[in-house]
């Protein structure tokens, strides 16, 4: 059972050891120096920002962008690996698309990472061709993180 709910004050500084270990997931992939995570004040100025469990086993944070919510990240702590929780927090982002009356949810992620892109698609999304003047702008970000040297980035969406 899962229990996806708004982030609270107190899960604010909990968020970067979630995120920290969900990261550990891709060092056998090579993938070794992602950016820190953010921090607590950071986090808390996205436009929504949903964690599951108390304490938080994962999280995620939406934004706008184009006039879609926007699931910038999503992290789930692997100790609590395979239970449901990406789900969740997945189908909560859809919610919370619907409720603010978004046609759609985009993300992007890497294509071929199975708990990345493959994951996606089992919830619905498909990857874009045509990206939004704001997901091209998000995938440039991403460029000059470095981001794509350790493999295809896709920008994806759901429609709702």
């Amino acid at each position: 059972m899962t229990d996806v709910r708004p982030v609270e004050p107190e899960d604010l500084p909990l968020l970067a050891a979630v995120e920290s270990a969900a990261d550990q997931l891709f060092v056998p992939l090579g993938m070794t120096d992602f950016p820190p995570p953010a921090p607590p004040e950071q986090r808390a100025a996205a436009w929504r920002l949903l964690v599951e469990g108390r304490p938080p086993r994962g999280f995620a944070v939406l934004e706008l962008v184009d006039g879609a919510v926007h699931l910038e990240q999503l992290s789930v702590d692997p100790a609590h690996g395979r239970q449901g929780i990406g789900g969740a927090l997945v189908a909560a982002a859809v919610e919370q698309a619907r409720e603010h009356g978004a046609d759609r949810v985009t993300l992007c992620t890497y294509a071929d990472v199975p708990w990345n892109g493959p994951f996606y698609a089992r919830h619905g999304f498909v990857e874009l061709t045509d990206l939004t003047p704001g997901l091209a702008l998000l995938r440039a970000h991403e460029v000059d993180l470095g981001l794509d040297r350790y493999g295809r980035r896709a920008a994806m969406e759901r429609r709702l």
